[in-house]
């Protein structure tokens, strides 16, 4: 019989009960028993609503407190030795110490450590906590959390499969610490630990496990493939009686595949909505006795699926394949997708219509299997109704827009363009901006504190006036710059109060832009995002930043830059229409902050920021495929900055990227200064600037601000002594590592003022004749 499945469910609850209750655990201000009931009700409903919905195979310990990654890291006892661990059950205290870099009980202070490193997870724009590898490292199991997790869906009547994170990705995402270590040199101690792990899920009767290996989309080398195999080969040996569901997802497996389908393990998903044209092969290399779970509908986006589309592609394969070995399952795990349309009072008709989150997902899945079942009668009302929804957007005049194909085609070469070359602009920028070495300055956003969200909330719900909101704001804004003065900071921002998202923000100002009041997808922790959806063209109408740039530049003598966010980010962080190609949005998204960037000029701005932190995720996971995603991506950020005067400097700004393999791309992009986050990884994402000899002017964050963590100005002095070993002093800035905007006033500014400190103490050495040391091997070592 066929049956369904779903890869993963979103944790964060109707009303955001996880980020309020982590949040408020944080501070103290809720008992440890209470934040746990708080996960205990969100799975209860989530298994419930999956069982409710006639899915079969239903996940458990894909819910977290904070990142599945890091709670891998913390089952397997992986924890850094800094975090004072003692080898016995990893708590939910070490488990926040680990992500936050601060060890706290109940939001109380015990001791202050560094984060652990996070990154984006494949190409989406969830975060995980970046595990560490040590020569030392002993894997152990450290913490009941799954095991419990399935013992508790048990006692609601639903037997789960459980969802553990394959060894080999676990490898793969983490970084060895010490010099001479390979992560595979940990492989055959971790396997230990894995199979223990399935022997005590065989033991609680969980026969089927979901594990989880997206790895297998990317481009791997011979060790790698081996690693699988050797992995795989032993849990078939010393395991035989658990059914292990090998699935990858995001991408094509492509010459992955036939050594994946050769695997030792009951069954083998695809991504099928990411690569249709696997299936093909997956037939002919798939043992029949194996079970194809196929990922029919998208786990990252809104769109509803095309049903009859789906069922029509699938049919023959029906006929071809025992229904009994075949699953119809989402693509990857829900968590990327808001949670219930059911929820959306404000959306219109006829978009509502287009749309599906996670709980309509579920349903998706079920009508899907009913039709492929020989139950057309049950599925045709949906089926019906699903189809003219379907056409409904097919045939939408709202889509296209002629103004933006007029603008489009008007477009030449040159505009991608600066007029002169780095050299030149430089020397017109500094001349204009008469900066000192090593300026100091923030990335843009200031702590949005809770009087600043509930007067967001109080004119949303009309119980302030649009002239009493504004005044409110300017109030705020003003405060920002007079606290940016007493700081001693060089180049100001305006703190951008008025912004409820770097994303949304925009997306409210733009036509071809919806937005939802409960769409909230996690990207990190308790920070969670509210993508705008992109159904349309994309068309500015009106300024969207200018008033705000000029009311602050008014209160200050010092530089304010403009603040915008960039094309490639907008539509990263966007759930994006898929009825053209990405790169036509862009382009569209382009023109529209180029049209903005050219009005802050014309009102002022000598620095206009774009900020392009999801640059890097949006590159293709096969290496093959970037050549031609960088050369849009970054002709789109060309556009948008292209336009202004030579003495206008731009900046950039990227976080939590690698930029090795991409460092041609960002010297192409042409940004006059850039900054990324380099605090967590002790300045080692330096390394790619100082190897490709970067030219432009560059900020390394010098502060993780997702910590609550203050650094002491020797600690950022530090960093910025090994950054000006290897680059040029002339060519540093000195920011944290990304905006401010969740943190706290009492955070923030003993922060920057020691930001500010080690700054003039860099300065006065500098103006001592403290020469900076010639670049060379060591140096770079020492610094990365």
């Amino acid at each position: 019989m066929l049956k369904t499945a779903v890869l993963g469910y979103p944790r964060i609850g109707e009303g955001r009960e996880l980020k309020k209750a982590t949040e408020a655990y944080w501070k103290g201000e809720i008992s440890r028993e209470a934040l746990e009931e708080t996960g205990r009700e969100i799975r209860r409903k989530n298994w419930l609503a999956q069982k409710e919905a006639g899915i079969d195979f239903i996940p458990s310990n894909d819910f977290s407190f904070y990142d599945q990654v890091l709670d891998m890291t913390a089952l397997l006892g992986a924890v850094p030795p800094r975090y004072g661990w003692k080898g016995k059950k990893v708590d939910v205290d070490t488990t926040f110490s680990m992500a936050r870099g601060i060890q706290e009980k109940q939001g109380v202070q015990s001791a202050s450590v560094p984060a652990m490193e996070m990154t984006k997870w494949f190409d989406t724009n969830y975060h995980y906590i970046v595990p560490e590898f040590y020569k030392a490292t002993r894997f152990q199991v450290s913490s009941d959390k799954p095991f419990a997790e399935f013992k508790e869906a048990l006692a609601l009547g639903v037997k789960t499969r459980p969802v553990l994170i394959g060894p080999v990705t676990y490898l793969l995402l983490g970084k060895a610490k010490d010099e001479g270590l390979s992560v595979f040199d940990l492989l055959n101690p971790l396997v230990d630990v894995y199979v223990s792990l399935l022997k005590e899920f065989q033991r609680l009767g969980a026969l089927s496990i979901q594990m989880d290996e997206p790895a297998l989309v990317l481009d791997l080398d011979k060790r790698a493939k081996e690693a699988f195999k050797k992995a795989y080969r032993r849990f078939a040996e010393e395991a035989p009686q658990v059914s292990l569901m090998l699935t990858p997802y995001f991408g094509s497996l492509k010459n992955n595949l036939e050594f994946a389908a050769s695997l030792p393990v009951a069954g083998l998903h695809l991504d099928w909505v990411r690569a249709p044209k696997d299936l093909g092969n997956a037939l002919r290399l798939l043992p029949k006795e194996k079970t194809l779970s196929l990922g029919v509908v998208d786990g990252r986006n809104v769109w509803k699926s095309d049903l009859q589309k789906i069922i029509d592609s699938l049919g023959t394969l029906v006929k071809r394949r025992d229904p009994d070995r075949l699953l119809i399952a989402s693509s990857c795990s829900l968590l990327h997708s808001p949670l219930d349309l059911d929820l959306e009072m404000g959306l219109d008709e006829e978009l509502k219509g287009w749309l599906s989150f996670s709980r309509q997902k579920l349903r998706e899945i079920k009508v899907i299997q009913l039709a492929l079942s020989g139950r057309e009668k049950e599925a045709a009302p949906e089926l019906k109704q699903n189809r003219k929804d379907v056409q409904s957007r097919q045939k939408s005049r709202r889509i296209h827009k002629k103004e933006v194909e007029k603008k489009l085609k008007a477009l030449k070469r040159k505009d991608a363009f600066r007029k002169s070359p780095f050299k030149v602009r430089r020397l017109l920028q500094k001349k204009r901006l008469g900066l000192p070495l090593f300026p100091t300055t923030t990335i843009g956003s200031f702590p949005q504190t809770a009087d600043v969200r509930q007067a967001r909330a109080r004119f949303k719900k009309g119980f302030l006036t649009i002239q009493e909101y504004q005044d409110f704001l300017k109030d705020r804004t003003r405060d920002a710059v007079g606290r940016q003065r007493q700081i001693g900071l060089d180049v100001f921002v305006h703190g951008e109060f008025e912004r409820n998202d770097m994303v949304e923000y925009f997306g409210e100002q733009l036509e071809g832009f919806a937005f939802t009041e409960h769409g909230w997808v996690q990207s990190y922790g308790s920070r969670y995002v509210k993508p705008p959806i992109i159904y349309g063209d994309v068309l500015r109408t009106r300024p969207m930043t200018v008033e705000w740039f000029e009311y602050a530049q008014s209160l200050t003598d010092k530089p304010v830059k403009g603040m915008l966010t960039g094309p490639i980010t907008i539509l990263q962080w966007s759930f994006v229409r898929d009825d053209q190609p990405r790169s036509e949005t862009a382009k569209q998204i382009a023109l529209a902050v180029r049209e903005e960037t050219l009005d802050l000029e014309k009102a002022g701005a000598r620095i206009v920021q774009i900020d392009e932190p999801a640059i890097r995720e949006g590159l293709p996971l096969r290496k093959s495929d970037w050549t031609e995603y960088l050369r849009w991506a970054v002709d789109a950020f060309k556009l948008a900055s292209a336009g202004v005067r030579d003495e206008t400097q731009v900046h950039t700004h990227m976080c939590y990227s690698e930029f090795n393999d991409i460092i041609d791309a960002v010297a192409a992009m042409d940004a006059d200064v850039i900054s990324i986050e380099t605090s967590r990884s002790q300045m080692e994402l330096l390394k790619a600037f100082v190897r490709f000899r970067y030219p432009n002017e560059i900020g390394p964050g010098v502060y993780d601000i997702h910590s609550p963590r203050v650094p002491a100005p020797g600690d950022i002095r530090e960093l910025l002594e090994k950054a000006s070993r290897v680059i040029p002093a002339e060519n540093l800035w000195v920011n944290p590592d990304c905006g401010l905007k969740t943190r706290a006033w009492e955070e923030t500014t003993p922060a920057l003022k020691a930001m500010v400190q080690a700054a003039k103490a860099m300065r006065e050495a500098f103006s001592h004749g403290n020469p900076r040391p010639k670049s060379h091997p060591r140096s770079l070592q020492r610094c990365c």
